[in-house]
């Protein structure tokens, strides 16, 4: 039987995205899955359709505003609701940005421009999410936006803006049904992009130890987020 609620992962990648639709899935929601390659979509199609999880998989990329209201319009309207939207952003694209000390003004908005993508989802989702009293937002983001970390650059700004735009949020929504809240991740995602590439070759990035964190049990805190709702925020460091 298909289910009437729809989560929608936006950022969609084998590590925490895909956890996070398992788990909403398990819950009773279909999923849709958007990422800005298709590459990967079937394998991610297949998996949760071995789990008895109802899921279709869509393309856009998420900083180009068009891209990310033509996707949004598209699974509205073949699934008429969506009643989670989680965002996961990937990281900046390039090297590492140098340290706080050297960030320029163009380096933080450069950066900050992954938090856009989240504003303008919650302004297309959040209205009739508040008409219908119910829904949730979820977005995932840096430990850098709690503990100082001088090494992450513009990043950390990027991290503190986006934790904040969250638990704002959060406080904003009281007494609405709608929910959002933030993950704050320190340490890499197993099964995540990066921590395939860095588990694969080690000596590539200076041989350094891995402090890693299992998606699932972020997945789990999320449902657990969402469904009680009695905080705005989870962290998660594996940094020590």
């Amino acid at each position: 039987m298909s289910s009437s609620r729809t989560a929608v992962i936006l950022g969609a990648g084998p590590g925490l995205g895909m956890s996070i639709a398992h788990r909403f899935g398990r819950e009773g929601y279909r999923v849709a899955l958007v990422s800005r390659s298709a590459t990967r979509h079937a394998d991610y199609l297949t998996a949760l359709a071995a789990s008895g999880i109802e899921a279709e998989a869509f393309t856009a990329d998420l900083n180009d505003s068009g891209q990310l209201d033509a996707v949004l319009e598209t699974i509205l309207e073949r699934f008429d609701t969506i009643d989670l939207a989680y965002y996961g952003p990937a990281a900046m694209d390039g090297p590492m940005p140098g340290p706080i000390t050297a960030a320029s003004a163009a380096d933080v908005r450069a950066a900050t421009e992954l938090v856009y993508p989240a504003v303008d989802t919650v302004a297309r989702l959040l209205p009739s999410m508040v008409e219908r009293g119910e829904g949730g937002l979820l977005f995932a983001g840096g430990l850098s936006s709690v503990v100082p970390m001088p090494t992450m650059g513009a990043l950390a700004v990027m991290s503190a803006a986006l934790r904040n735009y969250a638990v704002t949020l959060n406080a904003g929504l009281s007494d609405t049904g709608v929910y959002a809240g933030a993950l704050t991740i320190g340490g890499l995602i197993e099964r995540g992009d990066i921590h395939k590439a860095m588990t694969g070759d080690p000596n590539a990035f200076g041989g350094v130890e891995i402090a890693t964190l299992n998606p699932d049990d972020i997945a789990d805190t999320a449902w657990d987020l969402f469904a009680k709702r009695d905080r705005a925020e989870a962290v998660f460091n594996a940094l020590g």
